[in-house]
């Protein structure tokens, strides 16, 4: 047997076959906006100081998904930026991301 093959393991004498890779078991089961989810809270995260106070909720509508940011104090200047140029970012690519997944995404980043 050479180290290049699908391994076959047996299992209570039923063959199980371990090279499943081609299948897309995700088909029919993605959660509308997960893109977009992904991307807003990867770079809320990555701008913010206090990553433990980062909560980002969603609210779906049909086809399009809306995105609350509530993020601590401290970085509320850092996540909107001068003149609002950062936080207009996060929309510009977020809304990119949503249009991969067929979905109109709007971001808000709100004052506790």
């Amino acid at each position: 047997m050479t180290d290049d093959a699908p391994v076959d393991s047996v299992d209570d004498g039923n063959i199980i076959d371990d090279d499943f890779d081609d299948q897309d078991d995700d088909a029919g089961n993605r959660v509308s906006g997960g893109t977009p989810l992904a991307v807003v809270s990867y770079l809320v995260n990555a701008i913010a100081s206090d990553t433990e106070a980062v909560v980002i909720n969603t609210e779906e509508r049909g086809d399009s998904v809306r995105f609350k940011i509530h993020v601590a104090p401290e970085d509320m200047g850092r996540v909107i930026g001068r003149r609002g140029r950062v936080a207009q970012a996060i929309r510009t690519v977020v809304a990119a991301a949503g249009a991969r997944d067929g979905v109109q995404t709007s971001v808000d980043i709100v004052d506790d």
